[in-house]
């Protein structure tokens, strides 16, 4: 090959739509063209154009098929089969083994995009994995008897950066160690099973006997099953005679199927304090940096350093990522416009991957210099080990640093030893061949045993990973009690159970006559039957779903009666059943009518439940005093109402009942690191009890928690009214947990309060272009939660506010006074303001400060257990209180602000026939000399007419038109043919009236302010005119006459004024 290197070959693969996202109507954001991939952005920014990449293949599977008894056909020529992947990559793969090359074949992207699928598949679609081996095999059938074959193969699995050897059940506490070979460099895994095959079907069994190991270990070890890497090393030797010696050409395939590559980020948990310190994020986020450093030098760069020791997953796959070794990579799509983010990360890191370049040679080697370079290195570490470590004590070193280094390169060099006299023994494969062969009759018995167990009634299992599920077969015994529980119980259950919540005697069946009863072995013992939790015996029916603690779900299957109860489906996989558990938690899984965001809501929800319950049977386990539940914070309650609903975790503290909310990622996060700690308790290493608490995944600081929101609604300031309210306070449940009382209200640009009367409007649309100005007042709240009294503060938004306002924090009292007053100031009212007004509402958070305070002697002395019964026991106890949800709590108070702007209407209509009232009655106290009917209908006309500062202008304009009229009428001024004079020019709205004759002065209306303020609608000009209309004046009478005949005609007039 070229000096320069071969570059990774890289291709991608879309999968069809799964059932849940046909059922949410997903859209597919993937094209693809040869070897062109095109992502769109189901939500593009301005000009954002279609993302597209280049990659050696581009497979289509997304649609295009049909099932042809079990087995996937294609339509047309763009569907991309499980045969056609093998025949591009596969083969490849097979053909440079043959020649002696090492190779690797990666499997990467999101959980559920189809990695197990091309790399093992499913059914009959068998995939890489399978064909390879089972070709592999019918090529040596093929080829000519002078050359041996020897294939060993192995199997494990990386989780939490731990090994475990598939191929044994037996894996050591903190999983096998691995090692560096201090003459190649490279690492391997200490003590990892490697078993002699001699056929496909030998391969075919050993990969089920690890698919059961790994079933296992996952749901004992309350392990995430679609969080390991899995590793399957095939490594073949072909053993030829030159020239009367023998040369053996060795070829190590390595077939990896990476464990889900969702991003951290995507997740939310970028948040989170803790988020580096899950080692669940850390082998990808190692083979990331090792991909961009190996990219980097192949592209050029100095002084790259290649960070393999960053993960356990990196020291293995060194020699295949940068080093002697021809590597492909299929990177896994889904085509779901919901996984927009991972996708195109997806993409994104398989074009990095492209760029890299390695350098693989043939590995061809005579068998005596193979034997004898293992020898005399044998020899070398030997006399190591007798002469002692030598190690130079350089500055800074403490005798005990010198002391651990030598006991580390001690351990180092043993292992090697035993490396190499494994690999000498190796030597003898026909040996090998006939152990594992008389191993594998042992494991064929239980394969016999458990077809046999379906025949019965049993149990079989499910799983998160459809590989997973259906390996694992409980069968039961006739006329007998099945007992399921742990190891340690007496007498030993018949099925026995590992991991969370598993009771020593947890539960019984009794099968007679066909037919099963299952009921608890002891009080508390945690199983649900269909989502229901099991409290006395029931009859189990064909297909019933069974969850013994938290993570061990079966279905139950009744040959004998195998009719299943009406709805259940045909196919009952990992999803409904955990649907199951959400519906009879109290969550809707119905899909039909949701939006987009509602049904993202829905899936994260069917996610974390089972989690949930996994993180609270570890904090009872360990004792860790937390309670977690599962929340929905409506869009309604949020800052962002188009954010939709939020999906949380309320975490409680149980002994002195501070709360937490997490972000889903955040909790997600957290959960693995629990894990790991749960896998400390499980393997009996106790430095879990001595866990610095800053380091602990179960704790948090204090923070200020979310007591509750209330809405002020601003109808009332389009018409220039107060609002003015004591508002409920509730929480994310909608429970009320106290009152706020705040004021919200028009004013002056001082924050002086402005006469309702004066500046009411009957029409919002006045507003605008004027200047506005308004106070919010926060002034008390009544908090019924006690735990509250170490402070309380209120935060707000008014519009679209960047920054919150936060009151002063009030301590030692749960009724606060704020005092709090802020004047918002609008230069320019708008349709925006107006639409806000009329639509929305400042959401008024209130706050608890919380401290991390010493619980009562008393409730330290229980366990978590036993607290978190007590509580539901008080819980119980109460009486229900009245509650209302969040929803219906919005809408009460938008009702209640539309009442009270109603409400200050009718208060103006009241006080106006009050006063209109009070004139009747003044006029009819009158003697009937002094009765002036005219006098009586212009008071009662200036009242009944009155909108507030608009009509107090207008009544005074009109008064100031009479009183002119009148003047000029008393003067009776000639003509002044040439003089020029003044004229002032009002609109009259067609509503108004023209009052006959003038009155002594102002009308006033009720609560009146004198001060004058100009008219909204007046236009004031002055003109000069003449008496004949162009070069003449007009008479005052025949302005009167003007006047009149425009109020008449039902049109705006001009009122014009002599001055």
């Amino acid at each position: 090959m070229s000096s320069e290197g071969e570059g990774v070959k890289v291709a991608v693969r879309v999968r069809p739509f799964n059932q849940r996202e046909r059922d949410r109507g997903s859209v597919c954001i993937i094209e693809m063209d040869r070897t062109q991939t095109k992502i769109t952005n189901p939500d593009p920014q301005p000009g954002e154009d279609p993302k597209t990449f280049a990659f050696d293949y581009s497979y289509w599977s997304h649609d295009g098929f049909h099932d042809d008894d079990g087995v996937l056909v294609a339509d047309n020529d763009k569907y991309a089969t499980q045969r056609r992947v093998f025949e591009d990559l596969g083969q490849g793969v097979l053909d440079n083994a043959f020649e002696g090359y090492n190779c690797s074949l990666f499997a990467y992207g999101q959980t559920g995009s189809g990695k197990s699928y091309s790399m093992v598949g499913y059914g009959k679609n068998r995939g890489i994995v399978p064909i390879s081996c089972d070709e592999l095999f019918q090529a040596i059938e093929r080829a000519s008897g002078d050359v041996k074959y020897e294939i060993t193969f192995s199997m494990l699995e990386i989780y939490n950066e731990q090994v475990r050897d598939l191929l044994t059940k037996d894996n050591p506490k903190g999983g096998l160690a691995v090692r560096q070979n201090p003459k190649l460099g490279l690492f391997y895994v200490e003590n990892q099973k490697k078993v002699a095959v001699g056929s496909y079907k030998e391969i075919e069994r050993r990969m089920d006997e690890g698919t059961a190991n790994r079933t296992v270990a996952s749901t004992q070890m309350n392990a995430t099953s679609s969080r390991a890497h899995t590793v399957v090393t095939i490594t073949f030797d072909q053993i030829m005679k030159k020239d009367g010696n023998e040369t053996k050409k060795s070829s190590s395939i390595n077939l990896v199927d990476l464990a889900g590559s969702e991003r951290a980020d995507s997740t939310g948990a970028t948040g989170d304090r803790l988020k580096e310190g899950a080692n669940i994020n850390k082998s990808l986020s190692a083979l990331g940096n090792v991909i961009s450093a190996l990219a980097d030098l192949s592209m050029g760069k100095k002084k790259v350093l290649v960070p393999y020791r960053g993960s356990i997953l990196t020291k293995l796959l060194m020699n295949a990522l940068g080093g002697n070794s021809k590597t492909i990579m299929i990177a896994a799509l889904s085509p779901a416009d919901i996984n927009y983010d991972e996708t195109l990360s997806t993409l994104r890191y398989a074009d990095r991957a492209k760029k890299i370049k390695n350098k693989a040679v043939v590995n061809e080697n005579p068998m005596d210099k193979l034997i004898r370079e293992l020898r005399e290195e044998n020899e070398r570490l030997k006399a190591s080990l007798t002469g002692g470590v030598v190690l130079t004590q350089e500055k800074g070193m403490s005798q005990e640093d010198v002391d651990k280094m030598r006991k580390q390169m001690e351990d180092e060099i043993r292992a090697q030893l035993l490396a190499n006299q494994n690999d000498l023994a190796g030597m003898d494969w026909d040996e090998k061949l006939k152990e594992a062969r008389q191993e594998e009759k042992t494991s064929m018995k239980e394969t016999k045993l458990k077809e046999k167990q379906k025949n019965v009634p049993h149990l079989v299992n499910l799983n998160e990973d459809p590989m997973l599920s259906g390996v694992i077969v409980h069968g039961l015994s006739k006329d007998k009690v099945t007992l399921i529980g742990r190891k340690d119980a007496d007498p030993k259950p018949n099925i026995i159970l590992t991991g969370l919540s598993i009771q020593k005697e947890h539960a019984s069946l009794s099968l007679s006559d066909g037919e099963v009863v299952i009921k608890p072995g002891s009080q508390g013992a945690k199983t649900k039957v269909n989502g229901t939790p099991l409290t006395g015996e029931r009859k189990l029916e064909h297909n019933d779903r069974i969850l013994f603690g938290s993570n061990h779900l079966y279905i139950f299957q009744n040959p004998l009666k195998p009719t299943s109860p009406e709805g259940t489906p045909e196919t009952i996989d990992w999803d409904f059943a955990q649907k199951e558990l959400a519906e009879n938690s109290g969550f809707s899984t119905l899909q039909s009518g949701l939006t987009k965001d509602q049904q993202k809501a829905q899936e994260q929800v069917l996610e974390l439940l089972p989690m949930i319950g996994e993180v609270n049977a570890v904090s009872e386990e360990l004792n860790k005093y937390r309670h977690f539940e599962l929340i929905l914070i409506s869009g309604a309650t949020q800052d962002d109402k188009d954010k939709g609903t939020r999906v949380m975790v309320r975490v409680t503290n149980l002994l002195n009942k501070n709360v937490w909310m997490w972000e889903r990622g955040q909790f997600i996060n957290r959960r693995y690191m629990i894990q790991e700690l749960y896998q400390q308790f499980v393997d009996g290493d106790d430095s879990y009890l001595t866990i610095e608490k800053e380091k602990d995944p179960f704790y948090d600081p204090p923070q200020d928690y979310l007591i509750g929101s209330s809405n002020a609604f601003l109808q009332s300031l389009s018409y220039a009214l107060d609002f003015d309210d004591k508002l409920t306070i509730t929480d994310h449940k909608g429970q009320e947990e106290g009152g706020l009382y705040v004021v919200v209200s028009p004013c002056n640009a001082k924050g002086k309060p402005l006469p309702e009367e004066e500046n009411f409007v009957e029409d919002p649309s006045e507003l605008i272009g004027q200047a506005y100005h308004v106070k919010v007042t926060v002034k008390s709240a009544d908090i019924d939660n006690s735990r509250f009294t170490n402070g309380l503060y209120v935060q707000y938004k008014f519009l679209n506010e960047s920054e919150l306002t936060t009151t002063p924090v009030i301590k030692g009292t749960l009724r606060p006074d704020f005092n709090h007053q802020r004047i918002i100031s609008i230069p320019s009212m708008s349709q925006e303001h107006l639409d806000f007004f009329d639509n929305s509402s400042i959401s008024f958070k209130v706050y608890g400060v919380q401290i991390d305070s010493a619980p009562d002697a008393s409730v330290k002395k229980l366990t978590t257990k036993e607290l978190k019964e007590m509580d539901t026991q008080i819980l119980v106890a109460k009486k229900p209180l009245a509650r209302r949800s969040t929803a219906m709590s919005i809408h009460d108070t938008q009702q209640r602000a539309e009442l009270h702007t109603l409400q200050g209407k009718y208060n103006r209509l009241e006080r106006k026939e009050r006063r209109i009232q009070e004139i009747c009655k003044e006029w009819s106290a009158k003697p009937k000399k002094e009765q002036d009917f005219d006098g009586l209908m212009r008071a009662v006309n200036a009242v009944a007419f009155s909108s507030g500062n608009k009509l107090r202008n207008k009544v005074r304009l009109v008064t100031q038109v009479l009183q002119a009229q009148k003047y000029v009428q008393e003067k009776q001024r000639p003509s002044i043919d040439g003089d020029s004079y003044s004229i002032y020019s009002f609109e009259m709205p067609p509503d108004s009236r023209i009052i006959a004759e003038p009155t002594e002065g102002p009308i006033k209306e009720e609560d009146e302010h004198d001060t004058p303020k100009s008219s909204a609608n007046g236009k004031k000009m002055k003109t000069t005119a003449t008496t004949n209309g162009t070069s003449k004046p007009k008479s005052a009478p025949s302005g009167q006459k003007q006047a009149d005949a425009g109020a008449d005609n039902g049109k705006s007039s001009k009122v014009c004024v002599l001055m």
